[in-house]
């Protein structure tokens, strides 16, 4: 386009010494009275010309000093662009180095760069995000190892204390025996899933996780889920029920299902109401298994239901090892959800909580 307008500007200025040569010519002979043409024949070696030949031979000299010109100001301007061209890219330059700088002030560009100035501006403000997004995750990670710690060691001092008394006080009663056993191998197994949940923070940052597709009956599977679940909803008088609409065989990845399932209904249990009712229901809807893990308890508010598949983040603020974990169920089950080329969401009102899975039935990509 440049170019173009350059050779533009050439003919225009070629164009324009002719005819003001031509005009030039035509006045002085006209005002001279052929006076231009009678002193052309006079020179010596000269031969009388007529006014047309004259033009044409004084044309000659002035086009190449036109043309001279023109080929200085080419020159002229190829280096002024070159010039600007550095410029805009120093311009640029500059401009890219601002985007991984800090604060809140804009890339400012000059309009004829007003497309890479939006560009550069949407390509800062996602990278400030994205610094702040870590910032805050590696915040709660933080923090929640200091949780953990804690945790730890409120177990620990406990079986430590309990077996102590079991050691020292040997005429204890049988019935007292009993119940600091018990008691300390409460502890024991908190302490137990305490130290899972170290290791879940481990691998969910570092291990890359293959799925390994098996096809295998998901009815069976909630049904034994849920029976396993059995002691653990006991010692909150809750039950726990599974409502099919329909049978399904599925093709996915058993364990690692198991475990988004295993999550879903821990998470239920913490989190209801004693002497309320789980209930997992599963119907097929286009090719897709859907399920709903249904619990009743505190409404999550619609704030929390944005955050709560976030790595480390947990409802209970006050942390208590009764229900403290490391806020990596959900955000587990969330990736392996995806995983499997399905979604995840949850809805919370009236006190009824609903997490809701949708997995393919058979995935394209197994065969």
């Amino acid at each position: 386009m440049k170019d173009k307008h350059l050779i533009r500007n050439i003919i225009f200025v070629l164009v324009a010494v002719f005819i003001v040569f031509f005009l030039l010519v035509q006045l002085t002979d006209f005002f001279s009275g052929g006076l231009l043409v009678e002193l052309a024949s006079n020179l010596p070696y000269m031969m009388v010309w007529h006014k047309q030949e004259l033009f044409l031979l004084m044309l000659i000299p002035v086009l190449l000093i036109a043309l001279i010109c023109t080929l200085l100001v080419m020159r002229i301007s190829e280096k002024r662009a070159k010039i600007r061209a550095e410029e805009s890219l120093r311009i640029i330059l500059d401009s890219i180095d601002s985007v991984f700088k800090k604060g809140d002030t804009l890339i400012s560009l000059p309009p004829e760069f007003a497309d890479a100035e939006n560009k550069l501006n949407a390509i800062r403000n996602e990278n400030l995000r994205n610094e702040q997004l870590a910032k805050e995750a590696e915040q709660r990670k933080n923090d929640l190892v200091v949780y953990l710690a804690h945790d730890l060691k409120t177990p620990l001092t406990s079986i430590i204390g309990y077996l102590t008394l079991l050691r020292d006080e040997p005429q204890i009663s049988e019935q007292l025996r009993l119940k600091y056993q018990g008691i300390a191998l409460d502890k024991a197994r908190r302490l137990e899933d305490l130290i899972n949940e170290f290791f879940d923070i481990t691998r969910f940052s570092l291990q890359n996780i293959h799925l390994e597709y098996q096809t295998f009956d998901l009815n069976m599977m909630l049904q034994q889920l849920l029976e396993e679940f059995y002691p653990v909803l006991a010692e909150k008088n809750i039950s726990a029920e599974f409502l099919p609409d329909t049978h399904l065989t599925i093709s996915a990845d058993p364990d690692k299902l198991a475990r988004v399932f295993d999550n879903l209904l821990r998470n239920a249990a913490t989190y209801s109401y004693p002497n309320t009712t789980i209930t997992v229901k599963l119907k097929e809807d286009q090719n897709f298994a859907v399920l709903v893990f249904e619990n009743h308890g505190a409404v999550i508010s619609e704030q929390k239901q944005k955050l709560i598949f976030q790595k480390f983040y947990r409802l209970d603020e006050a942390r208590s090892s009764r229900t403290g974990g490391a806020g990596l169920g959900l955000a587990i089950a969330k990736e392996l959800v995806e995983l499997h080329g399905g979604e995840i969401w949850v809805t919370s009102n009236e006190e009824a909580t609903r997490f809701c899975v949708r997995l393919p039935v058979h995935p394209k990509h197994v065969g």
